[in-house]
């Protein structure tokens, strides 16, 4: 064999690998990105740490994807229950604007998130700019956790649970409002198109939430 024509296959060998062995960069969001459905869930259902980590949570994403600069808070509402605080969503994000990972406006202010949000499943989008599976997906991940009524306040009176124990709970039992990321349901009515507040999930389990449609994500805000 020539060792003059083998060296180069050798160094091209070497190349190659080298190139493939290369970490990939995290795919950056555009620099206006400030709302984004988590990618998913922290690993134990709805047990997010309650607030506190739910909003570490949406942080530790956020700069991942070179969006750290900003205070993120989790859009959850928590209840009276069991000695706990009720805190309504709304009150936990800001003032606005909001725009997603490409950059698109999806509300200008808190009563236009509300009342009018640009939010449907091409614009609700995860932190990489990815869009969430939705009815017709395998599997359907459009149950969005957020213990909330369709004004983003928290649910009061009843005894149900609404939060999974103001998100401290993971396994079977309890339950938490959520809302549908793609705005659809097997119903026509205004509830089923909720982004916030459809219907309440089969349990707090991961297990139980992927059971009625959801992988435990949530949204997230950028609220200064």
């Amino acid at each position: 064999m020539n060792k003059s024509r083998a060296l180069p296959a050798v160094a091209a060998l070497a190349l190659v690998s080298v190139c493939v062995c290369a970490p990939a960069q995290a795919q950056q969001a555009d620099k206006k990105m400030s709302f984004f459905a988590t990618s998913a869930n922290p690993g134990k259902g709805a047990d997010l740490g309650g607030l506190a980590g739910a909003d570490q949570y949406c942080q530790s994403l956020a700069a991942a994807v070179g969006a750290g600069k900003h205070t993120w808070r989790a859009y959850l509402s928590t209840t009276a229950a069991g000695g706990g605080k009720r805190v309504d969503a709304r009150d936990r994000i800001g003032k606005g604007p909001w725009y997603n990972a490409k950059g698109v406006l999806i509300a200008k202010n808190v009563d236009d998130l509300h009342t009018n949000p640009n939010l449907s499943k091409q614009t609700i989008l995860t932190e990489k700019g990815t869009m969430v599976n939705g009815r017709g997906d395998t599997p359907n991940m459009h149950d969005i956790l957020t213990g909330s009524d369709s004004q983003g306040r928290a649910i009061v009176g009843g005894t149900a649970d609404t939060t999974c124990s103001n998100w401290t709970r993971g396994a079977d039992g309890g339950s938490a409002m959520v809302g549908h990321s793609d705005r659809q349901g097997l119903r026509e009515d205004v509830a089923a198109k909720s982004w916030n507040s459809t219907h309440p999930s089969r349990g707090c389990s991961m297990p139980q939430l992927r059971a009625s449609g959801g992988a435990g994500m949530f949204y997230c805000f950028a609220a200064k």
